[in-house]
């Protein structure tokens, strides 16, 4: 079992049991599953395979590619051309994979101060981006051909409030006082 799911075990379902005064452990919010998604545009083939693959070493899983639905002229782009890649991460990859992020890749970004408060949708859902690859420690900085970035959605199950503080508890660094309460 991983970290992060040993923690959520032993340590948040307690205290989120105490805070939301849930009195059976199954009702208690938990991860569903991590959303990562990678958009390139139009790029060269080589490009696209290199980051492919960069998707797949991050996350530890083959991504899906996505196509473009339509064809719009302005952009150069033609139905069925590929656009972006998208994983998503469950069980033990998913905690594998958020273990990472949160004690490793977080921290590595210049100038960190936490994760804004306004990525929550209504629903317990939690989306953030993140602007380059790099801050990966499984991506080397000097072979990357284009720096894209990432969007991470975190799906839990419950409301936003009961998201937020098991968030906290498993480790994700929010940005000062939550305003949207």
């Amino acid at each position: 079992m991983s970290r992060l799911k040993d923690k959520y075990t032993a340590e948040a379902v307690p205290k989120l049991r105490e805070s939301l005064g849930v009195k059976n452990p199954m009702l208690v919010p938990k991860l569903s599953k991590v959303v990562v998604n990678m958009g390139f545009g139009i790029v060269e083939k080589d490009v696209q395979k290199k980051l492919v693959e960069e998707l797949a070493a991050i996350t530890g899983q083959h991504p899906l590619l996505c196509k473009a639905r339509k064809s719009v002229s302005n952009f150069k782009l033609r139905e069925g051309m590929v656009i972006g890649a998208k994983v998503t991460l469950r069980r033990e990859k998913m905690y594998e994979f958020l273990d990472r992020l949160f004690n490793v890749t977080l921290p590595r970004i210049r100038d960190f101060r936490g994760l804004p408060n306004r990525g929550f949708d209504g629903r317990g859902n939690y989306t953030f981006g993140l602007k380059d690859q790099t801050t990966f420690p499984e991506i080397d900085a000097t072979q990357v051909p284009v720096e894209k970035g990432m969007d991470i959605t975190i799906c839990t199950t419950g409301d936003d409030k009961a998201a937020r503080e098991l968030l906290t508890l498993l480790g994700l660094p929010f940005a000062g006082k939550n305003k949207n309460k």
